[in-house]
């Protein structure tokens, strides 16, 4: 792909140890992995190309509205804390990779899809799939119909590249630490609370699948951090955690995976989709989970070690 410079507001970072797989994705690295944690920003990715922007029918802010626009920032201080950073460099709108390689919506399409596709997925029925079909408050993206080939396209450059270099930082991190934690960082919209008194929801989100996904004392780790970082916090409602969380969170085989959704209201102008001011104090209160649930892995990594030589 070629990116489109649009100046979009995309962060950049100076850090020498880093690989980029230009227009797919960045990974910092830590001068030394101290923590066996990994930060993912899968949805922050602004690299438009000029042929998705022709393509599309919405205006360059209104297909923004999708991005988790500068979550790699808030996250950004993580490889600074001994922890790597995977993001996605191209935007949600167009590949989403919180989802299977195949959730396709057939109406999206000119031609029949193969007997492999999930045709049937809840989340593309409703546009959101692999490929998304609308963006913001149901706004459809494209005019017309796109062809198979075009999403199969997308997903063998964009989507399995980002998982593969994932998978292997988890698979390394657990190979030297004998357990990891994935964090896998997103952001919300303001909506309603559940609380008919409450007119902005919580401030962060974390789901772990209803307790399916990491161990409890993770989730309760970062529930308590974030409280006593003076946000509003609430857990799996209504975000419990996406296909990257439940896909690789498997506590019993030492894989941990927690998602964060921040809401977008409190270091961003959701009309502009520009950062305010206070974006760097929000990722330095970020860095203070970092350090926390990088430190809570780091026993839980350990025991984990212990429970698989007892198993050998």
């Amino acid at each position: 792909m070629k990116p489109k410079p649009t100046g979009m507001g995309c962060g950049v970072f100076d850090n020498t140890l880093s690989e980029r797989i230009g227009g797919v994705l960045e990974i910092l690295y830590p001068d030394v992995q101290s923590l066996p944690l990994v930060l993912a920003s899968p949805h922050s990715g602004c690299d438009y190309t000029w042929k998705f922007l022709e393509s599309a029918q919405l205006g360059p802010l209104a297909i923004r509205r999708s991005e988790d626009a500068f979550v790699d920032r808030l996250f950004a201080l993580g490889p600074k804390r001994g922890v790597p950073l995977i993001r996605a460099l191209f935007p949600r709108a167009f590949l989403d990779v919180n989802r299977e390689a195949y959730e396709l919506d057939p109406e999206m399409f000119e031609d029949p899809l193969p007997p492999f596709v999930n045709a049937i997925s809840p989340r593309a029925a409703i546009g959101l799939g692999t490929i998304p079909r609308i963006v913001g408050h149901n706004q459809p993206i494209y005019a017309g119909k796109l062809r198979f080939a075009e999403a199969q396209e997308r997903i063998e450059d964009l989507y399995y590249p980002y998982h593969a270099r994932l998978e292997s930082l988890l698979r390394d991190t657990k190979r030297r630490f004998g357990a990891c934690l994935l964090l896998d960082c997103h952001s919300m919209p303001t909506s309603p609370g559940e609380d008919s008194t409450d007119p902005f929801g919580p401030d962060v989100v974390l789901g772990d699948g209803f307790g399916a996904t990491c161990d409890a004392e993770i989730a309760d780790t970062a529930e308590r951090v974030l409280s006593e970082l003076g946000f509003v916090v609430a857990r799996n409602r209504p975000y419990a955690g996406g296909f990257t969380t439940r896909h690789y969170g498997r506590p019993s085989q030492g894989t941990h995976a927690l998602q964060i959704e921040i809401a977008r209201r409190l270091y961003m102008n959701e009309e502009t989709l520009t950062p305010l001011p206070c974006l760097p104090e929000m990722a330095r209160k970020m860095a203070v989970l970092i350090d926390a649930l990088g430190k809570l892995a780091l026993p839980l990594a350990q025991l984990s070690g212990r429970s698989a030589e007892a198993a050998d």
